[in-house]
């Protein structure tokens, strides 16, 4: 540029343009929600006519969601030139105008704190993707979003080779994906407290009816339907807390004196949670997962549906699937009391002339069901940590609720390891979920990772969150 600077007069038609490029601070930390933006391609041109073909545009993240927002107004310089390209007169200008800034709701070092513990996770557990995801059920508030293996979005920022391209493009582990909105996976047992909820609000069980463990397997047929391990007779809070298989089976799909919900109740509950629909999250890419039904097997597969496709969908297995963040906003729902949000990332949008116009949470539902059956399902998650399976959690700094989830995939003995929670007990300020991919069961992985952030999140400076 120097050199062409020098010699300005002998190259005529040739002049040195300044142009700002953005610059990503802790990129691959923050790469799963910010997104990036690059050069405009002719499509994307031929879409916006007001852009140029030297302009950058958002390609994904908040800087696609919010393009408009924070793209501004470029500069113009009118110039008089002869025909060999000669300035023969300065015309004027007009002065570029700076985009919006936006204040987000995630929280910087909750962040950074969640991608360190997943990349200790990944590596002791020598696994390679993982996701998690945490929000404030007050509000619906993104507070982190994490996906690995992340990218450093500043390659885009400054024009990215081939090469760099092809091998992000050809990692197996996918670091472009992004986990927490685009993952679909069986979700486990971290379906039970919604099948619960539903199974309460349509009369199947009360708070007290016993179900036999039946010595942990349930005989349909020729086919068994095993649990994990084999269970006393438990009531829903206990069964919860345990993971009870066979309840799950019992209340999900009918076995013996109770009829069970079916697929339709069980879609009915999970759909009026938010899971098997985009969550309407302010970035682009979100899936919508999948809870299944009759008719859908039918036309996608088919075939009929069977009591063991009840059975499997119960414990979240089968042909469901959700998203992490879809899991997280379930969670979130139930830690509020039974108000269904659309998760936001931005809580408000600064303009260059310095106002502010805040980003009003979205609620989608309120009061989905009674809220003593909320509540009952909320004890029910305290159990799993003071007297269940995640125990674990037991020394954290306030009263911890979970869930965990050991969810099969692909070739059999392989299990996405999840745990989800939220905290405090009382009067919840974080929902989080984890998903290690390939983890193994849920307090195997999972769980370490949420004990981990929890730890962090409620004890120092961070105690004013308590």
């Amino acid at each position: 540029a120097l050199v062409i600077m020098a010699k300005a007069q002998e190259l005529p038609g040739v002049f040195i343009e300044k142009t700002a490029i953005r610059f990503y601070d802790n990129g691959a930390i923050f790469s799963s929600i910010i997104g990036y933006d690059g050069k405009i391609t002719k499509k994307e041109l031929d879409q916006n006519s007001e852009y140029s073909l030297t302009d950058y545009i958002g390609k994904t993240g908040l800087e696609k969601s919010y393009e408009k927002e924070l793209r501004g107004i470029n500069g113009k310089k009118q110039l008089e030139v002869d025909a060999l390209g000669r300035v023969k007169k300065d015309l004027g200008a007009i002065s570029p105008i700076p985009g919006d800034d936006l204040i987000l709701n995630v929280d910087e070092d909750l962040q950074k704190k969640i991608y360190d513990s997943l990349q200790e996770i990944l590596q002791k557990t020598k696994t390679k993707m993982a996701a998690a995801v945490a929000i404030n059920p007050q509000n619906g508030g993104v507070l982190s979003m994490v996906s690995l293996p992340s990218f450093d979005n500043n390659l885009f920022a400054r024009g990215i080779t081939s090469q760099e391209f092809n091998a992000l493009i050809s990692n197996k582990s996918l670091p472009l994906l992004n986990r927490c909105i685009s993952g679909e996976y069986p979700p486990g047992s971290t379906i039970k407290p919604v099948v619960a909820i539903a199974a309460l609000s349509e009369g199947i069980i009360t708070p007290t009816t016993i179900i036999n463990g039946l010595g942990g397997r349930i005989k349909i047929g020729s086919y068994y339907f095993r649990d994990w391990r084999a269970h006393a007779p438990s009531d829903v809070c206990s069964a919860i807390a345990e993971s009870n298989d066979i309840f799950f089976y019992t209340i999900g799909g009918c076995y013996g004196k109770i009829k069970g919900l079916g697929i339709d109740k069980m879609k009915k509950y999970e759909n009026l949670f938010g899971l098997g629909r985009p969550t309407g999250v302010d970035i682009p890419g979100e899936a919508s997962g999948l809870i299944p039904n009759k008719s859908w097997k039918l036309k996608t597969i088919g075939e009929k549906w069977y009591i063991g496709d009840s059975y499997h969908a119960a414990i979240g297995q089968g042909y469901v699937t959700v998203t992490p963040l879809q899991l997280t906003n379930y969670i979130a729902t139930i830690a509020n009391g039974g108000n269904l949000y659309s998760p936001r990332i931005v809580n408000r949008i600064k303009t260059n002339s310095g106002q502010e116009k805040i980003v009003t949470p979205k609620l989608v539902r309120s009061q989905i069901v009674n809220p003593d059956i909320i509540d009952v399902v909320k004890k029910g998650m305290r159990m799993t940590v003071t007297s269940g399976t995640a125990q674990a959690l037991k020394t954290l700094p306030v009263a911890v609720a979970g869930k965990t989830g050991t969810a099969q995939f692909g070739t059999q003995g392989k299990t996405h390891s999840w745990f989800t929670a939220f905290a405090p007990y009382n009067h919840p300020t974080i929902a989080i979920t984890v998903l290690v991919e390939n983890g193994g069961e849920g307090n195997s992985a999972a769980l370490p990772v949420v004990k981990d952030v929890l730890q962090w999140y409620f004890t120092q400076d961070n105690q004013k969150k308590m």
